[in-house]
Order: C-alpha cells, then structure tokens, then sequence
C-alpha cells in the first residue's frame, strides 16, 4: 500500500515540489524499498540524458545578444539621420540600453547555470540514496577513504574527526558533473544520508552562491576552499547541513 502511495509522488519528489514533511517521509521510505528506489532511479537518468541532450546545441553568445535586443529597424538617411544633432544625447542612451539588455542576458544565463547544476548535485545524491551500492569504497575510517582516492581524482582534501559527533562516514566513489571528476561522500546522521560532493573550484559547477540554500526539497550547503569548491546536500536539516560543513571547513583550512 505504501508503494501505491508514493508510487505517483515520484516525479514530484525528484523535482523538489513536495513539502518538506512529505520529501522527507518518501526519503525514508525510497531507503527501505528496493522497488520504488529502482523507479527512482531510473528517473533520475532520464533527467540526466535529457540534460545531456539539452546542452547538445547552445545558442551563442552573439545571437542571444541579438535575440534580446530584438530586429534593427532601418531609419531613412542611415546613421546621419539616427544621431544627427541629438547624437550627443542619444548615444549615452543607446549605450546604456545596450549594457542593460547585455546584463539582463547575463544574470539570466547565470541563474540558469546555477538552477542547472545544483540540480545535477541533487540528482547525483538522490542516484546515491536509491542505489544498492552508493559507495565504491565502504568504510568509517577516514585513513581508508581519504587515501582511496589517490590517484583517481586531480585534488585532494582532508576529512573531519567525527568521534564525539553525531555524524558517521559511510564511504566515498568517485563522481562527475560537465565531464569533470570530483569526490563523493556520503555521511550519516540520525538516519539520514548527506552528500559531500568536492570538486575544482569554477571547472564542474561555475557560479555558483557559497552559503545555505535549498533547492529540491535538499538543503545545500557550499564554499570554495584552496582552489577546491564543496556542496553538502541532503534532507538533514539546515542546521545538521550547516554542522557538517562547518567541520569539513575546520579541517580543510589551510
């Protein structure tokens, strides 16, 4: 009956637009049912290949520019008759017209890439929650799964001492986001899984906002450290996500 229940909230859980006490509720329940973690799953590569997909043809930045400032309407006379004894006048205008259409293109393409990629980071965590295997190397030790990681990833980085928290590691695996390799990390705290995800900073996830945020029904946490960029993500709560953070950020400061 349960299955039935959450088998038509799927979609909707993946796309983040289920309240914070249902996500959580089908959370727990894609974590003790092999069958509706496999539906998950399968959704998540599809929103995965359609993405793919999606970045096959990218518009250049010359003709969004020209999109956004829409056809050239010729004047009779030709320029002369544009500036003509305004033209002191009229050029500070059009200029700033121009930056203003330019800015506007920009800081939306910016807002798409972000929407973009904390969306793969959230799909990448949820692969992880609906996968029998979540980890390529399963360990609580951080002296194992730190140095599993030589010489598979371009970087590396430190792990926190959690004897005395309330947060376990589970393991790590390898990942990537735009072709680019970084390091997945799954904890746990009361039951619930967090994702660490590490990569090169402004390579696999540009611009994006440090700081907490919540996209997907997941809070995130992220910063760049050393040339490196990290995002924790779960459905832990914010302050859970934030302490976590904040003990990855203590070992890793250089």
């Amino acid at each position: 009956m349960a299955c039935e229940q959450w088998a038509g909230k799927l979609d909707a859980y993946l796309d983040g637009e289920l309240d914070a006490a249902e996500s959580r509720a089908l959370g727990e329940h894609l974590r003790g049912c092999a069958a509706c973690a496999a539906a998950a799953l399968e959704r998540v590569q599809l929103k995965r290949a359609v993405q793919i997909a999606g970045k096959r043809y990218t518009a250049s930045a010359e003709l969004r520019q020209r999109i956004a400032m829409g056809p050239v309407t010729p004047y009779p006379g030709g320029v002369r008759y544009i500036f003509g004894r305004w033209r002191l006048a009229a050029v500070p205008v059009f200029a700033a017209a121009m930056v203003a259409a330019a800015l506007s293109l920009y800081q939306g393409h910016q807002a798409n890439e972000r929407h973009r990629a904390y969306g793969e980071l959230a799909d990448l965590h949820i692969a992880a929650l609906a996968s029998a295997n979540p980890v390529d190397v399963v360990s609580t030790d951080r002296h194992t799964v730190k140095p599993w990681f030589q010489g598979k990833i371009p970087f590396t980085f430190n792990l926190p001492e959690l004897q005395g928290t309330e947060f376990s590691l589970i393991g790590g695996r390898v990942t990537y986001v735009r072709q680019t390799s970084g390091a997945h990390l799954l904890f746990l705290v009361r039951k619930h899984q967090i994702s660490v995800f590490i990569f090169p900073e402004q390579r696999a996830t540009p611009a994006l906002e440090s700081g907490p945020v919540n996209r997907a029904s997941f809070n995130v946490e992220s910063w760049t450290s050393d040339g490196l960029q990290y995002f924790v993500v779960g459905d832990a709560s914010a302050d859970d996500i934030r302490a976590l953070g904040k003990l990855l950020q203590d070992v890793n400061h250089s």
